[in-house]
């Protein structure tokens, strides 16, 4: 392998969204002003082990939905992340007097002002995404958790009463060819419910709010055309990451020598014989510098 000459490249599409870059820069400010107080983070800032440890060895501490219960808010601030929270948790928060610090992503916190503009016209709120999601569970807050969480166009079509008035958002990373087939599917039927009205009259029925972000979904053409550009590609994601996993099958799709890892560790030497051509790439909540370090790792490893 010492003779093999190998070209490794990092995809320049990928590393922090813009709401997640928001998001750090709030942790790390908050850092540096509230020196006096100790700093929460609630849930995981991110799913990425490696910037929850950068940040941890700043001071950042992350606390649980559950830890809020017997919190003690005396000489602490908490910063609700980029996903956002539910009514209930600011509730929580100011009964006990709590300072929080809102880094809750723009596009989500207009999401949820979206979904609780038309809960309170009353209409049907369908939600593309997974139900347990901490993005998920902040749309269910401010519904009151009347709303349809689904998955697939089957699950969406078994669910729905095509007699009311209703409108279909998405979480925003989920997957956009997959939410307009869910709306294709939806129009079609609410169409042969409700043979009588017009194209126009359905869609005064049935609205769908293409609520993915852009910055996911546009990953999707750069990140095949990077993937079929290599011998190879390395993906780096938090496993909890919805994202990481949305975008690793695009891009094993596109390439099906992809493997996805974690951190440096998973690295096998072996995945680089009778290659040429490296690519390095991750999801948006994977930092740029994790990116490089895993270059570095690769590059040592192909000299010995």
């Amino acid at each position: 392998m010492q003779n093999q000459e190998y070209i490794i490249s990092i995809d320049n599409t990928a590393g922090f969204c813009w709401g997640v870059v928001q998001t750090i820069e709030k942790v790390e400010q908050c850092l540096e002003e509230y020196k006096d107080k100790k700093v929460y983070i609630l849930g995981e800032i991110i799913h990425n082990p490696s910037e929850i440890e950068r940040l941890e060895s700043k001071g950042l501490k992350t606390l649980s939905k559950d830890d809020l219960n017997n919190f003690n808010p005396d000489n602490s601030v908490v910063i609700i992340r980029a996903h956002g929270e539910p009514p209930s948790t600011y509730r929580q928060a100011a009964n006990i007097n709590l300072e929080l610090v809102d880094a809750t992503c723009p596009l989500v916190k207009n999401l949820q002002n979206n979904v609780k503009k038309y809960f309170d016209n009353q209409y049907q709120i369908i939600i593309f995404g997974k139900l347990n999601h901490a993005e998920v569970v902040g749309l269910r807050g401010v519904c009151d958790d009347k709303c349809i969480v689904i998955s697939s166009k089957e699950e969406a079509l078994e669910k729905v009463n095509f007699s009311k008035k209703t409108v279909l958002f998405s979480q925003t990373t989920m997957d956009k060819t997959k939410f307009h087939s869910i709306a294709k599917a939806l129009n079609d039927r609410f169409l042969n419910e409700n043979p009588n009205l017009t194209d126009d009259e359905i869609n005064i029925i049935f609205e769908k709010k293409d609520t993915i972000c852009k910055y996911v979904s546009n990953r999707s053409e750069t990140l095949t055309n990077f993937a079929k550009s290599n011998d190879i590609v390395i993906f780096v994601a938090g496993r909890n990451s919805s994202n990481g996993k949305s975008l690793f099958t695009i891009c094993n799709n596109a390439n099906p020598n992809t493997h996805f890892i974690e951190n440096i560790f998973e690295i096998e030497k072996r995945w680089f014989s009778e290659i040429n051509r490296i690519g390095i790439t991750g999801a948006t909540s994977t930092p740029q510098w994790y990116l490089v370090l895993v270059k570095e790792e690769i590059e040592k490893m192909l000299k010995f």
